[in-house]
């Protein structure tokens, strides 16, 4: 071997170099495009949350000639039918080509038709006659197979005929509104060349075989109320209140009280515009809502809630849409959520109450007389001028979302004013899911903040005195202690504080608050006198081991604070216990009787403790890594230029590992941010929105780990679950971001040559 073969690098260690190498470089690039690519799963599923709704030509139908008044269908889509002027109701059958099925419930009871009313929820049709009376007939369809193949079947079914108001008078216009066991039938006739309105009101028999037939309880005539003719009528569903509008653009609004119809409210929908009339009104699903227009195509929604300074529900001005070309010339309410289908002439217009977002607008080949949406809201129905029945199939599977719905503030029905709100689930099946994220997103930072408001402190103040002060020995036992505290699992921190800190912390709240006050106070005293002795005193106890006299000094602090915490209770938090009058000392009824606010068992204090304890070892650890790394030259020349130790640490050492700390920080930040088990398991889980110490919050984490079990799967909570962990995504990203330039920033301005 020769001299120089003798410093070659071996073949072989420059193939394991060169493999590493690239080894490493596919695997940080791997690790990159695995972030993206989640990143882009998650954000992908969030897409059709933000898309309109689309509409598709099926077919068109020619219908047999007449003067068509309604348009109606079954559930399903598959056998429409229209009511004429006479009354007759023609059923189309769409899948099994039969032929037009025609019913005639006048004719039953030889009367003419004056007046009629489709109610779409119920499949009922209410008929006013030309002498004053009216009777209802039902719709009832039923699928059925035959040859292998489902066809619909109908049947219609004509109920008593009954006396609405004036006899022999004719109902020009007629409405109803029916409850289980309660019915508020109110129809428009003409008196002495005067239009009024009367009401009647049915309810149901009862017998030993329970509820029997509707039978009249009460009559009562509401036009004396009104300073012009009257001109629409609106009964909800429950038959307890009526909306009436008037020629002179106002609105009468009548509710149940104490058995009769009083009189609530009287407003002007459009008292700001040109033209206050009213052309159009009509009941969005649920009948909480009306919908208006006016000649100008203003299209406006007033709701029912009760005001501020309140007891009782009145209409006011909720949402309003852009105006479209004229009035509204016809309406169709979904009975699947809250769209309703508006337009005249040619223009449709698919739009959702609660968002106030068109989902869907357009200028169709044809002029339309009548609309209406499918049952399961996929279809949508046009009759034309021209008797042409037009079928468009819909695909809206997200109309409740918008970025208004996730990002703003929306006014969802019976809120006293525009609120961001999360409610995923409700207790009926009309319950309309409200999905804003912002009190996710201000849960977060708030459970952040208070882990970080306390972890902050005594991660970065102990990695100082562990690198600086403390013995070596003292060092080699905590780093592994703080290593084992950050191997601890959530889910078990989060058990620890639900079941033993939360009740503990209930209790003795002013306990808590004493013991802070003291053991940072007396930390400082005892710092300030531990430095005030000479050296003959503190050389008893061998550099590096100071903290072993500060642990008693710390274990009194604690102990006097907790014993004078009721002391502090009796003197401080006195209130006046709500249930028995007497002024008592309690932290936890004062505290909302002096601030407004409430006082929850599981608070963002009990998960600013836990989560602090999970997030302590992480920033110590790095920090510590950091500021033991400083250069010895450093340390050394500032004390032989006569700085102290703690000149020396807080004056160059820290702003020298300033970059790692800053990193430190960072990290525990993402752990605060993402953390789920302890938020789960030590706060309400409730998605509030303010800073309260006291009260809990839902984080974006936890409200996905707590939701997404139920939701079904590719439906909107779905989605928007989805959309919370790319929201999270984002701001974990922004924040890493962020933090490693100005990193660098400082690291530039900290480095030494």
């Amino acid at each position: 071997m020769t001299a120089q073969s003798r410093f070659q690098t071996a073949a072989s260690t420059l193939f394991l170099d060169r493999f590493m190498t690239r080894f490493i470089a596919v695997g940080g690039i791997s690790v990159i495009a695995a972030v993206l690519g989640i990143f882009l799963f998650i954000a992908w599923q969030t897409l059709p949350l933000f898309q309109g709704a689309k509409i598709r030509r099926a077919s068109s139908v020619a219908l047999p000639e007449g003067d068509y008044a309604v348009l109606g269908a079954d559930e399903w889509g598959e056998l429409p039918f229209v009511v004429d002027h006479a009354g007759a109701i023609s059923f189309i059958d769409l899948v099994g080509n039969r032929e037009v099925i025609s019913v005639y419930p006048g004719r039953e009871l030889n009367k003419d038709i004056t007046a009629f009313y489709y109610n779409r929820i119920k499949q009922e049709i209410i008929y006013g006659t030309s002498d004053g009376h009216f009777f209802i007939t039902g719709i009832h369809f039923r699928p059925f197979y035959e040859a292998n193949s489902r066809r619909i079947d109908v049947k219609t079914e004509t109920g008593p005929l009954m006396r609405i108001g004036l006899e022999g008078v004719p109902v020009e216009r007629i409405t109803y509104g029916a409850g289980n066991n309660k019915m508020l039938v109110a129809a428009l006739q003409t008196r002495a060349g005067k239009a009024v309105i009367h009401t009647t009101t049915l309810v149901k028999e009862a017998s030993l075989f329970g509820a029997g037939q509707f039978i009249t309880a009460t009559r009562f005539e509401i036009t004396q109320t009104f300073s012009s003719e009257p001109s629409g009528i609106l009964v909800n569903s429950q038959g307890d209140g009526i909306v009436i509008s008037t020629a002179e653009g106002k609105i009468y609004y009548f509710a149940e009280s104490g058995g009769k119809l009083k009189l609530h409210q009287v407003f002007e929908p459009f008292d700001d515009t040109a033209d206050r009339e009213i052309s159009s009104m009509d009941y969005l699903l649920g009948e909480v809502s009306v919908v208006l227009t006016n000649p100008q195509g203003i299209n406006r929604i007033f709701s029912l809630y009760v005001p501020a300074g309140n007891i009782e529900r009145v209409f006011g001005p909720t949402k309003e849409f852009r105006a479209l070309d004229g009035p509204a010339a016809f309406y169709s309410a979904s009975l699947r959520n809250k769209a309703f289908l508006i337009g005249r002439d040619n223009l449709a217009s698919l739009r959702y109450g609660t968002t106030e977002v068109v989902r869907w607008e357009e200028r169709l080949p044809f002029r339309i007389r009548h609309a209406v949406v499918g049952g399961k809201y996929d279809r949508l129905f046009f009759l034309d001028w021209e008797n042409q029945l037009h079928i468009y199939m819909l695909s809206d599977p997200h109309p409740e979302t918008s970025y208004r719905a996730f990002f703003g503030k929306l006014w969802y029905e019976g809120y006293t004013e525009p609120a961001y709100e999360w409610q995923s689930t409700g207790g009926t099946d009309d319950f309309e899911q409200k999905l804003s994220l912002v009190p996710l997103i201000i849960g977060t930072l708030k459970g952040t903040f208070f882990a970080m408001l306390f972890a902050l402190p005594m991660a970065i103040l102990g990695a100082l005195y562990t690198s600086q002060f403390a013995h070596p020995r003292f060092k080699l036992l905590v780093k592994p202690m703080m290593e084992i505290m950050a191997s601890l699992p959530s889910v078990v921190l989060g058990f620890l504080a639900a079941l033993w800190l939360a009740p503990l912390i209930e209790a003795r709240v002013p306990s808590i608050l004493l013991m802070v006050i003291l053991i940072l106070g007396s930390s400082f005293l005892f710092g300030a006198f531990w430095t005030s002795l000479d050296m003959r005193h503190r050389k008893w106890i061998r550099p590096g081991y100071e903290w072993i006299a500060l642990i008693p000094v710390l274990f009194v602090a604690s102990w006097v604070g907790w014993q004078l915490g009721p002391l502090l209770e009796k003197v401080l938090f006195v209130t006046t216990d709500p249930n028995t009058g007497l002024r008592i000392a309690d932290f936890r009824l004062w505290w909302p009787e002096v601030t407004g606010a409430s006082f929850e068992q599981r608070n963002s204090l009990v998960v600013g403790f836990m989560m602090a304890f999970a997030v302590i070892p992480i920033i110590f650890t790095i920090s510590e890594d950091s500021l033991s790394n400083v250069p010895r030259a450093l340390t050394s020349g500032s004390l032989a230029l006569g700085a102290s130790r703690w000149q020396t640490a807080i004056g160059v050492v820290l702003p020298t590992a300033f970059p790692g700390i800053f990193s430190a920080v960072m990290v525990g930040l993402g752990r605060a941010v993402g953390e789920t088990m302890i938020v789960v398991m030590a706060t309400g889980n409730t998605p509030v929105m303010d800073m309260n110490i006291f009260s809990g919050m839902r984080t974006l984490s936890a409200n996905v780990a707590v939701e997404l079990p139920e939701a079904p799967y590719l439906g909107t909570l779905y989605r928007s679950l989805f959309l919370g962990a790319t929201v999270l995504f984002v701001m974990t990203f922004t924040v890493n971001t962020i933090a490693e330039i100005i990193r660098q920033r400082l690291r530039e301005k900290y480095k030494t040559v």
